[in-house]
């Protein structure tokens, strides 16, 4: 656990109150990305201050009648689900009901949030009839957890259905990548008014998309009618990415498929996630050893070489993370190559460090 325990040791010393920096009120899903990796830790080791950090760090959050501090159901925003996820560890270690009722209160906007007419959750109230492959990641492993833990294992298709419905949706047939968004009513600026597609294939958009979906096929009953065609999805998304790969380095580019253009660059966030999604892959058996070795460990060195510094105190700087990006909304962003390589490249941020310490729990876990 030589990586993944750096980065941690180093999140604990540097931050440890991942809510303070001017975030105090803001229940943002960052947190719920580097507390996974902290859960997969303490699992990986047993070692109590990991579970004790995410705690501390979900307390501030939760009160003891189960509100949760900065969120707003009516809202609609899918991504305010991901933080949702550590509940049912809290729930199951400590007993408390204030984390099962929080978790409640999470599952009550999925059950009123808006989708499209064939079902799959809108990305937010605000980006009205749009799939975004962001979501996947915030809302479908929470909704599967919750129905699993709670509700008898009943409805689980809703769940299989947003995968299915995304990839039908996004999935490009020439490269068998997945474009960043979709709009179904074809009437965003960002959108091609004949399919309704975003123009370019965003790196860290698949790696979350590829995260969701390892996360659910270690949920998913195998028994599941849908359990084939996820596994099915899951591996041509990874055969398309790996296509994709840069052959110097073994990591992925910001816009995937346009690595030798101007301005591009290696992105670490999205390297992460996807290492992360190999790796766990390879763990649960739904991609094979002798097929995907070579890959994940290739990538795996990448990640290292290409963008982790040590500081002198010996912790870990996780470099050329982007720190957002996204569609529409009053800063018009509008998908194009130049407004992907436009947003800030920074270090240390918290979406890419928490799947950089998963990246490195799940590889360490194959050696």
């Amino acid at each position: 656990m030589n990586w993944a325990s750096k980065t941690v040791r180093s999140i604990m010393e540097r931050t440890p109150k991942l809510y303070e920096n001017g975030y105090d009120s803001k229940w943002s899903y960052d947190y719920g990305v580097i507390l996974k990796g902290f859960a997969l830790m303490w699992k990986m080791t047993g070692e109590s201050k990991y579970f004790r950090f995410i705690r501390e760090q979900m307390d501030h959050f939760i009160g003891e009648d189960g509100s949760i501090k900065g969120y707003r159901q009516d809202e609609y925003n899918i991504d305010h689900i991901n933080n949702g996820k550590l509940l049912f560890l809290l729930y199951k270690e400590t007993g408390l009901e204030k984390y099962r009722k929080a978790a409640d209160l999470l599952r009550g906007q999925l059950a009123t949030h808006p989708r499209t007419s064939e079902g799959a959750f809108w990305h937010k109230q605000v980006y009205p009839y749009q799939i975004w492959l962001d979501g996947l990641y915030m809302g479908a492993p929470f909704y599967l957890e919750y129905l699993l833990t709670f509700e008898g294992g009943n409805g689980l298709e809703d769940v299989t259905k947003q995968f299915i419905l995304c990839e039908k949706h996004t999935r490009d047939p020439e490269t068998g990548l997945l474009y960043h968004a979709w709009d179904e009513k074809k009437v965003q600026p960002w959108c091609d008014p004949a399919t309704g597609l975003s123009p370019n294939f965003w790196g860290r958009s698949m790696g979350w998309f590829v995260m969701a979906l390892a996360d659910t096929l270690e949920l998913l009953p195998k028994e599941h009618r849908d359990y084939n065609e996820l596994v099915r999805i899951f591996r041509d998304a990874l055969t398309a990415l790996r296509n994709y790969q840069d052959q110097a380095s073994g990591v992925w580019y910001q816009v995937i498929n346009l690595g030798g253009r101007k301005g591009n660059y290696l992105e670490a966030s999205a390297s992460s996630m996807i290492v992360y999604a190999l790796a766990k892959g390879i763990r649960l058996g739904v991609l094979g050893q002798e097929a995907w070795r070579s890959t994940v460990d290739k990538a795996f060195e990448g990640l290292i070489t290409e963008f982790v510094l040590e500081t002198k105190e010996g912790w870990v700087n996780l470099n050329k993370n982007c720190q957002v990006a996204g569609l529409g909304g009053s800063d018009r962003r509008d998908g194009t190559f130049a407004y992907y390589i436009s947003e800030p490249i920074i270090t240390n941020d918290f979406k890419g460090v928490g799947a950089f310490i998963q990246a490195c729990a799940e590889y360490e876990g194959l050696q």
